[in-house]
């Protein structure tokens, strides 16, 4: 197989990946459902280059933090599928890590978009 058919098949596989992610995590459908709000209000108030960045930054952010984390619980799921405070640190603290995102996306949401109003 040649480089670039091995390198478009990755990209099939990531696809998937998001695919099946907003298919069977009811956070990506808030997630998916927030970014339209978001891109829909950018385009309404005809937001500037810098300000289409930090939002474009802030929604990856909070995607990528949010993809990982459900990756993380499921590996931990599987490999220890009964308690143990160990795991329940790593997936707290993983989800720590999906709060500080939102919670970042937020502030650059309100800086960005409470003039307009």
């Amino acid at each position: 197989m040649s480089y670039f058919k091995k390198r478009l098949r990755s990209f099939g596989f990531a696809i998937a990946g998001i695919i099946a992610f907003v298919r069977t995590e009811p956070h990506a459908l808030l997630h998916f459902i927030a970014t339209v709000i978001v891109i829909a209000a950018a385009l309404y108030f005809h937001i500037t280059e810098m300000q289409w960045i930090a939002l474009l930054i802030v929604i990856g952010i909070v995607w990528i933090t949010e993809m990982l984390n459900t990756v993380l619980e499921k590996v931990m799921d599987h490999v220890a599928p009964e308690y143990h405070p160990r795991v329940k640190w790593i997936k707290d603290v993983a989800a720590g890590a999906v709060l500080i995102a939102a919670i970042t996306a937020l502030a650059v949401g309100a800086i960005i978009f409470i003039p307009y109003f």
